[in-house]
């Protein structure tokens, strides 16, 4: 549960790569396009390629905004993209400001060989962990005060780890923010096409393309299809920029972490079926909403909750009632607990540099329906074990009761045929009507 995975779909692009196996060079149907594939091609990326991503990105965002296929710059994945977009952007002991709480591989992507320092923007549980402009401007501050110069603002849009979509009242402030103080506004929207409730996702796109925004040339996109398509170990990232000059150097940078060939002649040809396409972004919503929506009600009968969201392959888990202490030592205690216990690996906020112990990221995508109800299963006696197990004094403290080895068997004997019994009742139900 801690890798941010879609599994869900996977027979959908199965099923579309039987269909057409000529988009496979390795397939005896695709084998006349091998040698053309095989040798050096435009380090640009192939132009049939850019401009099916380009198609793509259009149909996640709603066709509400125009993608140009000159303006798609591939790398090896999202990582190599927002790495070259910060060497881009950046010089060494500048900095970034990232709201909180943040994907924890930017600390890697972003600082390990840019020598580029992240300024944490610290939001709230309070409104839901939303960026506001005084959290902004407090960072802003910090930095000043620590003599480092700010040269850009990251915000993920739909949020990873909260898997909430941004308005785009939201959107405009940033624009705002970023254009008092003279910075760049870098949007990763890798999740962009994972949104299955409403409110439906607003693309920064789509802000530049239906109103008047000075200083477009500071806007800048992350795309990925690890996410969206599943295809993480395709290794298709995309920089999106409105600036020509970032164009230009991050094309010459990414020479670096190039696509290959044969990567890039299949998803040209499957990302071209656009009647494909719109069935695939379709159904896939329509399965991350019902295990999002199975997810979320089976943590809530277990007496957990979890933030609201609309998007994303995770839920943002609310385990603050279970810390012992109100801290990030608590909040590493019960991870370890979590660990070793119940047997799975979930994401403690600090790791995502939440201000705010007790939260955790819970992914559910990348498992088998089996998988995630023996998850849950495992959580919801997890739950009644602690409920059964512990104890406060007069004084509020908490106490622990030893639960007997027999007593722990004997309680998971009696869920087992309980929940035996409710499917028995079902199935009866069933035949009867």
């Amino acid at each position: 549960m801690g890798l941010a995975e879609n599994q869900l779909s996977f027979d959908l692009l199965e099923n579309w790569l039987l269909a057409h196996p000529k988009a496979s060079i390795c397939a005896e149907q695709g084998v006349s396009s091998f040698k053309e594939i095989a040798l050096y091609q435009d380090y640009h990326g192939l132009p049939d390629c850019r401009k099916a991503i380009a198609m793509f990105m259009e149909e996640v965002g709603g066709r509400k905004a125009k993608f140009e296929r000159d303006r798609i710059v591939l790398t090896a994945g999202a990582t190599a993209a927002h790495e070259v977009l910060t060497f881009c952007l950046a010089d060494p002991g500048e900095a970034f400001l990232v709201p909180t709480p943040y994907y924890p591989g930017f600390d890697r992507d972003l600082k390990w060989r840019t020598g580029v320092e992240l300024i944490p923007v610290h939001c709230s549980s309070d409104n839901g962990f939303q960026i506001t402009v005084p959290a902004l401007e407090a960072a802003y501050q910090q930095a000043s005060a620590r003599n480092i110069q700010v040269k850009g603002l990251l915000v993920t849009n739909p949020s990873n780890p909260l898997g909430t979509t941004m308005e785009a009242t939201t959107l405009r402030k940033l624009l705002a923010f970023a254009s008092e103080k003279n910075i760049h506004l870098v949007c990763d929207e890798i999740y962009s096409g994972s949104v299955f409730p409403s409110p439906k996702f607003t693309s920064i796109a789509e802000i530049l393309a239906t109103e008047y925004i000075s200083q477009r040339e500071r806007v800048h996109i992350v795309y990925s299809l690890s996410k969206d398509l599943g295809l993480p170990g395709f290794r298709v990232g995309v920089i999106y920029s409105y600036n020509d000059t970032v164009v230009t150097a991050a094309r010459r940078m990414s020479i670096f972490s190039l696509v290959s060939s044969q990567t890039q002649h299949l998803i040209a040809s499957m990302l071209s079926d656009t009647e494909f396409v719109r069935k695939y972004l379709a159904e896939n919503s329509k399965r991350l909403r019902k295990r999002h929506q199975m997810f979320v009600s089976e943590l809530r009968v277990a007496g957990i909750n979890c933030l609201k969201s609309n998007a994303g392959l995770f839920c943002w888990v609310d385990l603050r009632h279970l810390l012992q202490s109100r801290n990030e030592e608590g909040e590493i205690r019960l991870w370890k607990i979590i660990l070793k216990e119940i047997g799975l690996n979930v994401s403690p906020g600090s790791s995502c540099h939440c201000s705010e112990p007790g939260w955790f990221r819970f992914c559910f995508a990348n498992m088998t329906d089996e998988t995630v109800q023996e998850s849950l299963n495992r959580i919801k006696f997890f739950m009644y074990c602690r409920r059964s197990n512990q104890r406060y004094n007069e004084e509020g403290t908490y106490l622990k009761i030893q639960l007997h080895a027999d007593d722990v068997n004997q309680k998971f004997r009696w869920i087992k045929h309980t929940r035996s019994l409710m499917l028995i009742v079902r199935s009866l139900r069933v035949i009867v009507r």
